[in-house]
């Protein structure tokens, strides 16, 4: 005789069910966020939104705050990929405006002229845009005035910017007390 097997009931497969979903998400987002982090380093996001994301003057001029922004993923993507006219927002898909093609905001760089965004230093594979904009808004955009905590996320605990944070975090709870 063959035992019947118990079948659990619906809720608990539903329950099992999406903690699987969420452990694989959490494992696939790991990695994905440390390419975010590596892609925001080289491509010299931190030229000009600095580690944090605050923006502010910079070499490349008055950057736009990453943690305030209110851009979708979508509207990020294409910045990313487009670079915005008349800014020094570069872009970072390589011809992106060369040709006739206009899929960057309707416009190429003949109709663009002067006002065509610059070129990035390194150009980037659509997933590595992603992943950049994936971790700019997981870690970034939304966040309130960047702490030690996101120092030590961005640079670790080593890093003498953390340590000078976190310094002048202690002086001043002294100063209230």
């Amino acid at each position: 005789m063959i035992a019947q097997q118990k079948r659990l009931p619906v809720r608990t497969r539903i329950i099992i069910s999406l903690c699987v979903v969420l452990v694989s998400s959490t494992i696939h987002a790991e990695p994905n966020a440390r390419l975010g982090k590596s892609i925001y380093k080289k491509a010299n996001c931190v030229g000009c939104h600095k580690w944090h994301g605050g923006g502010g003057g910079s070499y490349g001029g008055l950057a736009l705050s990453l943690r305030v922004t209110p851009l979708s993923r979508e509207a990020l993507i294409l910045v990313v990929r487009c670079g915005r006219p008349g800014t020094n927002m570069p872009y970072h898909v390589r011809q992106i405006y060369k040709g006739a093609d206009r899929e960057c905001y309707g416009s190429n760089s003949a109709s663009l002229g002067d006002a065509t965004p610059p070129r990035a230093r390194y150009f980037l594979r659509d997933r590595d845009i992603e992943a950049v904009v994936d971790y700019v808004r997981n870690n970034i955009q939304g966040r309130g005035a960047p702490n030690y905590g996101d120092c030590v996320a961005f640079w670790g605990e080593e890093a003498t910017r953390c340590k000078h944070m976190a310094q002048s975090k202690l002086n001043g709870e002294r100063k209230r007390k």
